[in-house]
């Protein structure tokens, strides 16, 4: 086992900061001595940012998104079109839509995908919540925003079937070449899409 060469408050640091998605052990050291070197502008700072979040921050019961509110911003929003739900597997995709500025509907975020490689079920996801809201009467599109994975393409089908009877327009992103893209740099799956989903030019 590696010999510790800090205390163990810093080294607990390190460990907890080490189990930040794209932080390994190694990251990890480098951004725990950056915040220590910078105690004042830094890491006394972000302690505070965290304790606060910690306390304020909640799950939208309503959606699933993250906010210091409940119901969340988003759903409190009147200038949301109330007639289309958009889905998504996690916050993180949710953020991403809304820095776009493309979508003016409401949210709903599942917090995972179906995976039996995962053990992930149906139960374990926010789904009975999405069909109840897809009964309502203002109701009247579907937007399955989930990854173009195995596991997402699986997650949506499922939705779809849960959603038949509620006379609902069901639709998903495009899939194809991304603004900007070359076909030279673009992957078999992704050049199979974009030809599968081709439109009048």
């Amino acid at each position: 086992m590696p010999k510790a060469v800090a205390g163990p408050e810093i080294e607990r640091l390190i460990q907890l900061l080490a189990r930040m998605p794209g932080l390994g052990p190694r990251s990890a050291r480098r951004a725990a001595l950056q915040l220590i070197k910078k105690r004042e502008t830094m890491l006394a700072p972000l302690a505070e940012a965290m304790r606060v979040a910690c306390e304020r921050i909640m799950v939208c019961s309503t959606c699933g998104n993250v906010d210091t509110t409940e119901p969340c911003t988003i759903c409190r929003d009147p200038t949301r079109d109330p007639s289309t739900l958009v889905v998504v597997e996690d916050v993180s995709d949710l953020w991403a839509l809304e820095r776009s500025g493309a979508v003016t509907a409401r949210y709903h975020v599942l917090g995972g995908v179906l995976s039996a490689l995962d053990g992930v079920r149906p139960e374990d996801l926010n789904l009975d919540s999405l069909v109840s809201r897809a009964a309502d009467p203002a109701m009247r599109e579907i937007i399955l925003a989930l990854n173009a994975t195995v596991d997402g393409q699986t997650t949506a089908h499922y939705v779809t079937e849960s959603l038949k009877g509620h006379g609902l327009k069901v639709t998903r992103l495009a899939h194809g070449v991304p603004v900007g893209g070359e076909l030279d740099y673009l992957d078999e799956g992704t050049l199979t899409a974009a030809i599968r989903s081709r439109t009048p030019f």
